[in-house]
């Protein structure tokens, strides 16, 4: 592909040099990676000739997800509320560990466990299936047949990603409030009209919609970064295995940082 010539800088000779190098090539690589989503994005008006294979990927980013996502969802809504309520509980405050519970789930825990779900279950099998496309040489023969293979491949992907991600974001802040509850009432002697009043009471607007935006963008960056491990795979087995490996890190790093900015940004 165009995007993957050989970089033509020399060798490195010293530590300077070296972490030259590394800048630019991460600079490169994050400026192909975004090439190949926004190529991808630009393809979605012809999304119909792919139907099936979006739909099988919107299954595969939602329903197979939705177990995982339950169990992780609900115990998270349970720790931070078992954790709240016995700090609150020093101040004779514990009624106020739904407000606590809802916001913190709808901005920040709801799309981030989201988030780290997907880069861990389907980012990774997104790059392990490009990247054994790329280095058993099918990818090429996509293109010898004038087959668009970021239309082919990553489009459906990446919007199977995007959508999904905030749908699944929802499931995830309803079960963490309603695991909250639970323990809210079992632990902390909090009634759950109580609790679900002052949940309610308290949840804005601008929570859902920040938290929703999070889990758009980090949709986009899981397909993003699995998309260019994949496309960039060498090395047979052993480099799909470090696809699907540093798909995951790298999503993770940039989660947590863009979690953070965009959160500074909105509060």
């Amino acid at each position: 592909m165009k995007f993957f010539e050989p970089n033509p800088l020399p060798e490195p000779k010293n530590s300077l040099q070296s972490l030259g190098r590394w800048v630019l090539d991460s600079t490169r690589g994050v400026g192909v990676a975004l090439c190949i989503s926004f190529e991808a994005l630009f393809n979605i008006y012809r999304l119909h000739r792919r139907r099936s294979e979006f739909g099988r990927q919107l299954l595969n980013a939602g329903v197979k997800c939705f177990l995982v996502t339950s169990i992780v969802a609900f115990f998270t809504g349970m720790i931070l509320a078992l954790q709240t309520g016995l700090a609150l509980s020093d101040w004779n405050q514990e009624t106020l560990v739904g407000n606590i519970v809802v916001q913190t789930m709808c901005r920040e825990m709801g799309p981030f466990m989201t988030a780290l779900i997907l880069a861990a279950a389907i980012g990774s099998a997104y790059a392990a299936e490009i990247g054994t496309m790329k280095v058993s040489e099918e990818i090429s023969a996509l293109e010898l047949m004038s087959i668009n293979p970021i239309e082919f491949l990553v489009t459906p992907r990446l919007l199977a990603l995007i959508i999904m991600c905030p749908v699944l974001t929802i499931y995830t802040d309803v079960l963490g409030t309603l695991g909250g509850m639970l323990v809210s009432e079992t632990q902390l002697n909090v009634y759950h009209k109580v609790y679900y009043r002052i949940a309610i009471e308290s949840l804005t607007n601008k929570e859902i919609y920040v938290g929703l935006f999070k889990a758009l963008v980090f949709g986009f960056v899981i397909g993003t970064v699995s998309s260019y491990k994949g496309f960039s795979t060498s090395n047979g087995a052993v480099g799909v295995g470090n696809a699907a490996r540093t798909t995951v890190v790298t999503s993770f790093l940039y989660i947590l940082i863009l979690g953070y900015f965009m959160t500074r940004l909105f509060y």
